[in-house]
């Protein structure tokens, strides 16, 4: 007990260590996939008190929140030492989004927040807001996180919602000590969802991109990229070479990019990507999965038509609803994955598999047939080849 705290901040405490020690469990859903659960890993009441209220009884009395968090999502994720860390995205009443490191022995449950939220070096005089941090374990020994640096646009005839999107970079030992890189200079107008390649490819620090033509829409760029960066401290990427591409009347019609960093097996890398299509409700965000060569990153060598995972259920309410999106997936000594994604960019859920399921999945799953009469003709032969099984 907090003999100098108000009451009412009192019970918050308490309901908040309930929440944290609360256990979770595998949700009633199957693909043979992965494993989905019973509740999400990071929600705003996640975020502790002292970071939204004053417990100064003189300066707050009737114990009101003064900087109130809105939500918690999109997180990058790393497995290190027996721990999970995820740097999350987390957003203020005041529409800002920070960023803050929360830590558990458990993928699925019990992540606490460091003391404090992450401050990050101010070497960007426009830059208003930052989101969606990637984490790179990269075999030159750096952490690396990249992220969306947001700016207004200042350019003649931009609307007061007009804005601009870059690719920060930050380098890190720890998660505490932070280092700020340049900006991501390409030869995209706007930059964002990339994803840095955890090893040296041709011996240049690699990233995947997302080219846009505007903030929001792909126009005729987009597609999920591949470009070689000569010096990881002055980073210019060179040409971005489309790895996966938008196409008509798929699940990337209208945009697509990188999610979580490319995770290594025998049989290649496996990509965990978001695919955008346009509805009559707005943009719907899923995430689809594929493989590239292991010596060829660029390169694609398996892709299973559809989605990967969608919003299921309650994911579909909140700030912005029909969106999963992941940013970060973590790998175990064991081969276990942690696949954390947000859904409607409000609350942050796990999905666990293993790398023998998502292998199964990616190179075993038929691609997209492309046209409606091809998709009936190959679930016609899925069909045809189960009857045996079925008499």
């Amino acid at each position: 007990m907090h003999q100098h705290i108000l009451p009412k901040l009192q019970a918050l405490l308490t309901q908040h260590e309930q929440l944290l020690t609360r256990a979770n469990a595998p949700a009633d859903f199957y693909n043979g996939v992965y494993t989905r659960w019973q509740h999400p890993v990071l929600t705003r009441a996640h975020v502790p008190a002292a970071w939204q209220y004053d417990f100064n009884p003189a300066t707050n009395p009737h114990a009101q929140q003064r900087l109130g968090i809105n939500c918690v999502f999109n997180s990058g994720a790393l497995y290190v030492d027996g721990q999970y860390l995820l740097v999350a995205r987390v957003e203020g009443n005041d529409r800002k989004s920070f960023f803050a490191v929360a830590q558990s022995a458990s993928p699925t449950e019990g992540f606490r927040f460091w003391d404090y939220p992450v401050l990050l070096p101010d070497t960007e005089p426009d830059e208003t807001n930052v989101y969606d941090m990637r984490l790179t374990q990269h075999a030159d020994g750096w952490i690396y996180g990249v992220f969306c640096s947001e700016s207004k646009d200042i350019s003649p005839g931009a609307t007061l919602s007009d804005a601009n999107a870059a690719a920060g970079l930050v380098r890190t030992k720890d998660l505490k000590t932070w280092e700020r890189l340049p900006n991501l200079i390409t030869r995209s107008p706007q930059q964002r969802n990339v994803v840095l390649h955890p090893e040296y490819v041709d011996g240049k620090h690699a990233f995947f991109t997302r080219p846009q033509d505007g903030f929001i829409d792909a126009g005729g760029a987009g597609g999920l990229a591949f470009a070689l960066c000569d010096d990881i401290e002055h980073p210019v990427l060179g040409e971005e070479t489309i790895v996966s591409p938008r196409v008509y009347h798929t699940i990337t019609e209208s945009k697509n990019g990188a999610g979580a960093v490319p995770i290594k097996t025998p049989r290649g890398w496996i990509h965990i990507a978001h695919g955008v299509r346009n509805t009559a409700a707005g943009l719907r965000y899923v995430l689809y999965a594929f493989a590239t060569d292991l010596h060829e990153p660029w390169r694609v060598i398996a892709q299973p038509g559809g989605f990967f995972l969608a919003p299921y259920g309650e994911e579909r309410v909140g700030d912005v609803s029909n969106v999963a999106f992941c940013n970060g997936a973590a790998v175990d000594d064991s081969g276990n994955v942690a696949i954390y994604y947000a859904s409607a960019d409000t609350r942050l859920h796990v999905a666990t598999t293993t790398l023998e399921l998502l292998t199964d999945y990616v190179f075993n799953t038929p691609p997209d047939a492309l046209r409606s009469v091809d998709c009936v003709r190959q679930r016609i032969a899925l069909i045809e080849k189960n009857r045996a099984f079925l008499a």
